[in-house]
């Protein structure tokens, strides 16, 4: 099962993305991406092998998926259960090649993603957490009409400065009366 958005595409993860995904997340102690994406945890990078040594986390995974523009891996978007007893999933997303930044691929690829998680589980909502300083992931809700569920005022603190984590959350009845996809 894939979706694609022109020359977009969310699949899951193959052996053969592998080596890109390590080059992306892994490769470099200090990746540019990681300035966007939750900067105030830590991020090491880790040797081929290690990453080899968790494949099964990755390939096949229904949680995570690959993001492709013209078949290159240029990210992932993914799910993890809150309260998987009352159907609380949380979703994420990750462009990490920065020469796709900016250019309309990750709402296409959030879009996707939504999409396929209320196709395939019986979710009443999804959401995710940011914070202040990514401003870009807070429009990316707002375009899909999402709610800024909760705002925790100064909680993160990054390069000397403290930032509000957000909650946004979207309901399905919302996302169909949208029409987003």
């Amino acid at each position: 099962m894939s979706y694609r958005d022109k020359e977009l595409t969310i699949r899951p993860i193959t052996h053969e993305d592998l080596p890109k995904l390590w080059e992306l997340i892994y490769k470099e102690e200090s990746p540019e991406w990681k300035k966007w994406d939750a900067p105030y945890y830590e991020h090491k990078s880790l040797p081929f092998e290690k990453f080899m040594e968790q494949q099964e986390k990755y390939v096949h995974s229904e949680s995570r998926w690959a993001i492709a523009v013209n078949e290159e891996v240029i990210g992932t978007v993914s799910y993890y259960w809150e309260h998987k007893p009352s159907n609380w999933l949380e979703m994420g997303i990750g462009i990490y090649d920065p020469a796709f930044w900016s250019g309309g691929y990750g709402t296409r690829a959030l879009r996707l993603w939504i999409h396929h998680l209320f196709t395939t589980m019986p979710l009443v909502r999804v959401g995710y957490t940011t914070w202040s300083g990514n401003e870009r992931m807070i429009k990316v809700g707002e375009k899909f009409g999402m709610t800024m569920e909760a705002r925790l005022r100064k909680c993160r603190y990054y390069n000397g400065e403290y930032y509000d984590s957000i909650r946004m959350g979207l309901l399905r009845e919302e996302w169909e009366e949208s029409q987003c996809f």
